[in-house]
């Protein structure tokens, strides 16, 4: 029997890529698993194959993170459900564009990636931190990136909500000091997911990202998700780096 059969795991932006694979690597360990994104269609697929694969039936919920009452809302049930919250996994995030600031950026793209990336991160961890002080167990775990440690040209805005991501974690974990509720990030550089299509708009354009390279794929970073939750509750895995053996950091990619 799992050691971590009686614990729950949110995870947001669960309906595809990091969000998915991690919902499913946590299932495989024994957690039960609370999925919230906006597409709930994609969530119940998610869902069904979790179920099929381990057993573990999820709980399904519409959630947009962007919005403090959907957040509420989804927080307040799955307590109700389970009676507890140990893991949050904020995963909900997004790049949109890269057009660089003095040019004529969309504004509404800057909106989009600082409610998404940094205030839905801080509604989820509001909301769900309480559970994890009051069932005397809990572990953040907020997705990063490489870009919130090495900005690059075209993506200042995306660069600066995952900084904040970063500047969020470490003073969590500090303002948690002498509770049990452990703080990771993980920061992954280039992974083969749905991510450059939403940045881009356009699926060439998104494919001559990842051209004549090996990216990393979404079960790789499952992998640290699940490697840092699955630690003794005093180690606590402060961050994760991990990008593919092509790349040496944000615009250095070695192509065949």
């Amino acid at each position: 029997m799992s050691r971590f059969k009686e614990q729950v795991a949110v995870i947001t932006g669960a309906s595809n890529g990091i969000g998915a694979a991690s919902a499913v690597a946590l299932a495989r360990e024994g957690f039960q698993v609370a999925l919230g994104a906006r597409s709930t269609e994609k969530l119940a697929a998610v869902a069904q194959a979790i179920e099929a694969e381990t057993g573990v039936q999820p709980f399904v919920m519409e959630l947009d993170v962007r919005k403090a009452d959907s957040v509420k809302a989804f927080v307040a049930a799955v307590a109700e459900q389970y009676g507890r919250i140990d893991v949050l996994l904020n995963n909900a995030g997004l790049a949109k564009g890269v057009t660089p600031v003095i040019e004529e950026a969309d504004s509404e793209n800057w909106d989009q990636m600082i409610d998404t990336n940094v205030k839905g991160l801080l509604l989820m961890t509001r909301e769900t931190v309480p559970h994890m002080i009051k069932g005397g167990n809990g572990h953040v775990i907020n997705l990063g990136s490489i870009a919130g440690r090495e900005a690059y040209a075209g993506g200042a805005v995306y660069c600066a909500t995952k900084f904040a991501v970063r500047a969020i974690t470490d003073a969590l974990r500090q303002e948690l000091l002498g509770q049990p509720i452990r703080v990771t990030t993980v920061d992954p550089g280039l992974v083969n997911t749905g991510f450059s299509m939403v940045r881009l708009g356009d699926q060439e354009k998104a494919d001559a990202v990842y051209a004549g390279m090996t990216p990393l794929v979404a079960e790789d970073i499952a992998d640290c998700v699940v490697f840092a939750a699955t630690r003794p509750q005093h180690v606590n895995i402060d961050a994760i780096i991990v990008k593919p053996t092509d790349q040496a950091g944000a615009g250095k990619v070695a192509r065949r």
